[in-house]
């Protein structure tokens, strides 16, 4: 028997199938907010009658339980794909229009292709493809949610490696964040290849350090 939270987060869900819609793809993304690293989307198929205990937007779970349900995810769903935007094409185009690009980029590259994409609260009017926008949609939809977790561990994941490529800066804790922790390493090391140029505040701290480092990187 599925409890109260499980029947309300696949209420969007139970209704398209009711209308005989097959595939629903859930689209979510993590790191908007940073000022350092990519931003990542995800795009999720969950099968008909999966029932996932626990599932919820990945900021309501706790490291380890996301962890969990971030395998299940993967090996349960019939399809999903995950797409990062750098903080090189964020500086160029925004974070907004990278976002957007990444959730076009991650339900495009799908090996199943859906019927409908739920989308927290992106709107996403140049997709060839029926969508519904759902703001809060990682608290409302499992589809959405499950996105919303596979996005959050790969790009945790991701942040706990440039840690130890770009160590002092702190990323495996606070994943890039504007913390104060990262503002003081910001103010006594200056910005890495991966902190966002365009976001305050990095935009105003050592940009000459930039440089360094991208030389550094090209000698390598």
């Amino acid at each position: 028997m599925k409890d109260q939270k499980n029947i309300d987060l696949y209420k969007f869900e139970e209704e398209l199938y009711d209308n005989g819609v097959e595939y629903i793809c859930g689209v979510d993304e993590a790191g908007r907010g940073p000022i350092a690293g990519p931003v990542c989307v995800a795009a999720c198929i969950l099968p008909q009658f999966l029932r996932i205990p626990g599932i919820n937007d990945s900021k309501k779970l706790s490291e380890k339980k996301r962890d969990e349900l971030f395998k299940i995810i993967k090996k349960e769903a019939i399809a999903y794909n995950i797409v990062m935007i750098s903080e090189k094409e964020i500086d160029k185009i925004n974070i907004y229009e990278a976002t957007k690009k990444g959730m076009i980029e991650a339900i495009e590259g799908l090996k199943v292709k859906p019927n409908i994409a739920l989308i927290d609260a992106m709107p996403l009017n140049e997709l060839k493809l029926e969508h519904k926008s759902i703001i809060h949609g990682d608290a409302l939809s499992a589809s959405i949610a499950a996105a919303s977790i596979l996005a959050k561990v790969t790009r945790d994941e991701y942040m706990a490696k440039m840690d130890l490529k770009y160590p002092n800066y702190g990323f495996k804790h606070h994943k890039g964040y504007c913390t104060k922790m990262h503002v003081e390493a910001l103010e006594k090391l200056g910005p890495c290849p991966i902190h966002r140029k365009t976001f305050y505040p990095v935009s105003k701290y050592f940009v000459k350090q930039l440089s360094i480092f991208d030389d550094e990187e090209n000698n390598e």
